[in-house]
C-alpha cells in the first residue's frame, strides 16, 4: 500500500485566493449583451495562484467531486433521488475540452460518469432529428455526463460553412431551449460551458499537433480551415450565447489559454451544482446490531 507522506498532499500557498463554487459562477455566468470577443482567454478569473497553485487547488476538488458524486449515486439507487448532469463542453478546437472531459471522468467513480464526443454526423445520425443523438447519450439519473460538444454543433457549423439554410439552423434555438428546460423540469441538470481561446494560443496547440509525433494523430485539415473563419465562429459564438444562455441552462465563458485553470473551474462549477443538492448519505433501514448479528452467524468458519 502506497503511503502518502504529508508533504505530498496538496496544499496551496497562504497568499491564494480563489473564489468559492457559488461565487465562481457569478463571475463566469454569460450576461446578456456581453462581449464574447472581450473575454480575455488567458484571465483566471476566481483564482489569484499560478499554474502550480492551481494544480494544487484542482487536486483538492476532486476528492471534493468524488465524494459528491457517490452521494449522488447512493441516493439514487438507496434514497430515491432522480437527477443527474451533463456537462457540455464548447468551444473553438483546441480549447482543450478532451483534456477537461479526462480531467472529470477521472475524478469520479467509473460508475457515475459517462462521456460522449459529437463530431460530423454518421449517415445514421444525419437521418434523424439532430437531437436524436443526443438523447441516446443521457445520463441515467445519479449519474454525470460530459460532452464533448453537443447539440450546439448543429447550429455553429452549418451556419458558418452554409451547410444549411438559415432558417433550419436559426429554428434550432428554440428547439434546443425546449429541450433543456425539459430536462431541467425532469431532473436533469445541464451546465454549459463555452471555452475561450486566444488566437495565438490555439496556433501553438495546433502546431503542436503537427509536429509533435504524440500529438500527430489529433490534427485535422478541418481545423485549420476553421480557423480561417475566425471572425465567423466569433459572431456565432455570441448569438449562441444570447439566444440560449436561459435560467434553467445558463452559460458560463471560461477563459482556455491556460488550461490548469480551465480545469479548474470547471469542476468547481461541478461542485457548486452538486453542493446545492446538500447531499448526505442515505441511511439504511435496518438494524445495525441485527444486521451484525447475522454476520457473525454467517461465518463459514462456525459450520
Amino acid at each position: 500500500m502506497t503511503i502518502i507522506e504529508p508533504a505530498e498532499v496538496p496544499r496551496l500557498a497562504d497568499n491564494v485566493e480563489q473564489a468559492a463554487p457559488g461565487e465562481l459562477a457569478k463571475l463566469l455566468e454569460f450576461r446578456p449583451g456581453q462581449s464574447f470577443a472581450a473575454v480575455d482567454a488567458e484571465s483566471t478569473p476566481g483564482f489569484s495562484g499560478d499554474k502550480a497553485d492551481g494544480r494544487a487547488a484542482h487536486d483538492l476538488d476532486n476528492a471534493v467531486l468524488k465524494d459528491l458524486q457517490e452521494r449522488l449515486f447512493a441516493n439514487t439507487k438507496a434514497g430515491g433521488l432522480k437527477r443527474a448532469f451533463v456537462l457540455v463542453l464548447q468551444g473553438r478546437d483546441s480549447s482543450g475540452k478532451g483534456g477537461i472531459v479526462r480531467h472529470v471522468a477521472g475524478a469520479v467513480s467509473p460508475h457515475g460518469v459517462v462521456t460522449a464526443a459529437f463530431g460530423v454526423p454518421t449517415e445514421e445520425e444525419a437521418a434523424h432529428h439532430f437531437l436524436w443523438r443526443i438523447y441516446r447519450k443521457l445520463p441515467r439519473f445519479g449519474t454525470i455526463a460530459v460532452f464533448d460538444r453537443s447539440h450546439y454543433e448543429d447550429i455553429l457549423v452549418p451556419r458558418v460553412r452554409g451547410l444549411t439554410p438559415p432558417r433550419v439552423w436559426q429554428e434550432r434555438y428554440d428547439v434546443i431551449n425546449e429541450f433543456e428546460e425539459g430536462l431541467a423540469e425532469s431532473g436533469v441538470d445541464v451546465i454549459k460551458v463555452m471555452l475561450t481561446i486566444s488566437p495565438e494560443k490555439q496556433a501553438e496547440r495546433l502546431r503542436d499537433r503537427i509536429v509533435r509525433i504524440d500529438k500527430q494523430w489529433k490534427h485535422s485539415r478541418g481545423d485549420l480551415e476553421d480557423r480561417r473563419d475566425w471572425d465567423e465562429y466569433t459572431e456565432a459564438f455570441q448569438d449562441l450565447l444570447e439566444r440560449t444562455s436561459t435560467e434553467s441552462a445558463p452559460w458560463y465563458v471560461v477563459p482556455a489559454d491556460r488550461k490548469w485553470y480551465s480545469r479548474w473551474a470547471v469542476v468547481r462549477l461541478l461542485i457548486d451544482r452538486l453542493q446545492d443538492l446538500d447531499l448526505q448519505w442515505p441511511r439504511g433501514t435496518f438494524d445495525p446490531e441485527v444486521e451484525l448479528a447475522l454476520l457473525e452467524k454467517s461465518d463459514p468458519r462456525r459450520r
